[in-house]
Order: C-alpha cells, then sequence, then structure tokens
C-alpha cells in the first residue's frame, strides 16, 4: 500500500535539459510543501503477539523513533542525504536515493503496550507487540432479597 518514493526523483539532470515534470515537481512541493513518505510494513499474528517488521535500509537506529499515545504506536524515520550539503550539493549528477521524513500509525488496540519491544537489525526494524490477555467474563452468584 505505502512505499518509499524518491523524494527529487529525476529532478537534477547532469545535462540541463528543459524537464517539463521537474517544473511540475517544483509546483507541487511549493504548493503542499515536503512530502511525507511511508514504508512497507508485513504484520505477523504469531498467536500470543504480532510482529511487525519494517523495512528501513540505510536508516540509522538513532534516527527512528517509535511513540506510543494510548492505543496509537506512530513509527517514524528520517534520512538524510549529502545532497542536503550545498558545498556538496553541485557535484551531484543524479540523485536516485530516497530521503526525507517516512511515517507510519499502528492502531494497538488490544496490545500490552507496556510490553513492546523493538529490535533493529541490518536495516530491518522488528516490533513484537504481546496480545492483552483475553478476560475471562466475571462471574457472581446474585443473592435474592
Amino acid at each position: 500500500m505505502f512505499e518509499l518514493t524518491p523524494f527529487f526523483r529525476n529532478r537534477h539532470n547532469a545535462l540541463n535539459v528543459y524537464d517539463p515534470f521537474r517544473d511540475l515537481d517544483d509546483m507541487e512541493r511549493a504548493f503542499f510543501g515536503e512530502r511525507v513518505h511511508s514504508f512497507n510494513t508485513d504484520i505477523v499474528d504469531n498467536g500470543d503477539s504480532y510482529s511487525v517488521v519494517t523495512d528501513l535500509p540505510g536508516f540509522r537506529k538513532e534516527d527512528i523513533n517509535i511513540d506510543i499515545a494510548g492505543d496509537t504506536l506512530t513509527l517514524t524515520a528520517e534520512r538524510h542525504s549529502d545532497y542536503e550539503n550545498k558545498e556538496k550539493k553541485n557535484s551531484y549528477v543524479r540523485v536516485e536515493r530516497s530521503y526525507g521524513s517516512y511515517t507510519r500509525t499502528f492502531d494497538i488496540t488490544g496490545i500490552n503496550a507496556d510490553e513492546i519491544s523493538a529490535k533493529y537489525d541490518n536495516g530491518v526494524l522488528t516490533l513484537t507487540l504481546p496480545k492483552k490477555a483475553a478476560k475471562e467474563p466475571e462471574s457472581r452468584k446474585l443473592e435474592i432479597k
């Protein structure tokens, strides 16, 4: 459903040839501002927990944030590029690797939020979300007066 999309796809042509799509990209950027991207995620039901596996290649662990507010888990990651550095900007011939802000929000109703754990290894973030224990219906005997 969501995918990493290059922010400046084919925007900087080394030959400096007129590109009408570049003008459309610039107009869209001026009107809407910076785009927020998302990333692909697999969700696996393990019975007593869910595994949320997200590909985040090229991100540093310190650039990934996981926030929990109520029944919502928000995963945010930001990748920077040397292209943003004004001194290096003119040396680029082509920029295709994506960078910018990426975000994804999950409903964690029915999850034990205090026991969620995260592991980041080789560009893959794995969240383990333990399910809340099913409540047994309370039974009580009512006394007749």
